[in-house]
This record gives structure tokens, C-alpha cells and sequence, in this order.
């Protein structure tokens, strides 16, 4: 079975296909008790289409920042990777925004890249520890790019496992790259802290790229 057919699949009944949609509107990933509320169904019966819709790549589950004691919650958002026959926006759609954006405003990469960050950070909603980095993390996470961080003393680095605009920063990495970094500084504008210093950008098919920032001190 290839994955378009088993994403139609996973797709093929009404409930899971709502559960399905709510998950790609969300601004932010939700969880079972979220989705439970929502939809009236039992947890069991949301951990299953959930399960499915994980499993065809639609959707992804990951360990939500824990506040506490006990095992961290999971969460569910749209797979960055998510094709646009399904009624979502894919990368490369909003990739084709940004670019549009770029020609009729004549503004560079950086800037398009900080307003479409920072758009995201506005539309997103607070949850976790409130920490700047794991906002940042989680944020980049939401555009594709599978960060994973590294923290030594106020130095921050997120290494970006995944571009999701492989093919276009093979043709032209540096406005890629920038609307990367624009990103990144849209995103960070209102973390209170942290401020986002460079991109290191690594060949887009190994991906890699380091997003290096800091923690300022508290005043």
C-alpha cells in the first residue's frame, strides 16, 4: 500500500476525518482530554484514531513539556509534511506564499521570514513550563524543521534535523536560509530573554543547520 493510499485510509471515516481537521486547525498541538471534550468520545476511542492517523503520517505525538510529577502528557499536531490534497497547507504551499510575498513587497527573505514568525507566534496559545526556549522549540517544530536543543550556560543551539524545503535550498539556499533566520527572530520577538544570533546552514539533504541563540540575564 503507498502512503497516499494509506493516508485515504486512515482518512475514509467521518469521525477520524474530523479528528483529523481539528488536529490541523489547532494553533497549537492538542491533547486526548482536548479532543475527548470536543468530539464527546470515550479516551479510547480518540487514542485509536489518533493511533491511525499517527501511524499514515498524518499527524504527530509528542511529549508535551511537564509541569510536575508523573509521566509528561502527549500532544498531537499536524505532520508538518502533510499533503494539501488533504485540505491543509503544505510546506511548499506556504513556501510558495512567502516567496509571492517577497516579489510584491520587495522585501528581503529575512523580513518576510520574521513577519510569517512571527504570525505564528500570535496564533499560537501558551502551554507547558512557559520556558522561552521550549516555546522557541516547540514553535519550529509546528514549521517542520524537528529541532532538537542544546543549552550550555546562557548559549542556546537548536540543531535543525529536517528542512522542510529540502528541494527549493538545493537551488537556492540562501533564501532559504534567511527565511529561516527570519523566522526565528519573529518567533522570538516576544520570548522574553531570548534573542536569536545566527543560522549555520548545513547541506538541506543531510539537514543539521544550527540555529545559535542566547539567554540574556534577568534584569
Amino acid at each position: 500500500m503507498t502512503a497516499l493510499q494509506q493516508q485515504a485510509r486512515a482518512l475514509g471515516g467521518l469521525t477520524r476525518h474530523q479528528v483529523f481537521r481539528y488536529v490541523a486547525e489547532a494553533s497549537d498541538p492538542v491533547d486526548v482530554a482536548e479532543l475527548t471534550e470536543h468530539f464527546g468520545l470515550n479516551h479510547n476511542a480518540i487514542r485509536q484514531h489518533l493511533a491511525k492517523l499517527v501511524e499514515a503520517g498524518l499527524v504527530d505525538a509528542e511529549k508535551a513539556p511537564s509541569g510536575g510529577r508523573g509521566r509528561p502528557r502527549l500532544v498531537y499536531r499536524l505532520d508538518p509534511g502533510a499533503e494539501s490534497r488533504w485540505g491543509v497547507t503544505g510546506p511548499y504551499e506556504r513556501l510558495a506564499l512567502w516567496l509571492a510575498e517577497m516579489v510584491r513587497t520587495g522585501d528581503t527573505p529575512v523580513e518576510v521570514g520574521r513577519r510569517a514568525g512571527r504570525r505564528q507566534r500570535l496564533g499560537a496559545r501558551e502551554f507547558g513550563d512557559g520556558d522561552p526556549v521550549t516555546s522557541l522549540v516547540e514553535q519550529m517544530a509546528a514549521h517542520g524543521f524537528d529541532p532538537t536543543v542544546r543549552r550550555h550556560g546562557p548559549s542556546v543551539d537548536l540543531t535543525l534535523r529536517r528542512c522542510p524545503f529540502e528541494s527549493t535550498a538545493l537551488a537556492d539556499p540562501d533564501t532559504v536560509c534567511e527565511l529561516h533566520l527570519g523566522m526565528a527572530y519573529g518567533i522570538a520577538e516576544g520570548l522574553d530573554g531570548l534573542e536569536v544570533d545566527e543560522l549555520v546552514p548545513k547541506d538541506p539533504r543531510r539537514a543539521g543547520c544550527r540555529l545559535r541563540c542566547h539567554l540574556e540575564p534577568a534584569s
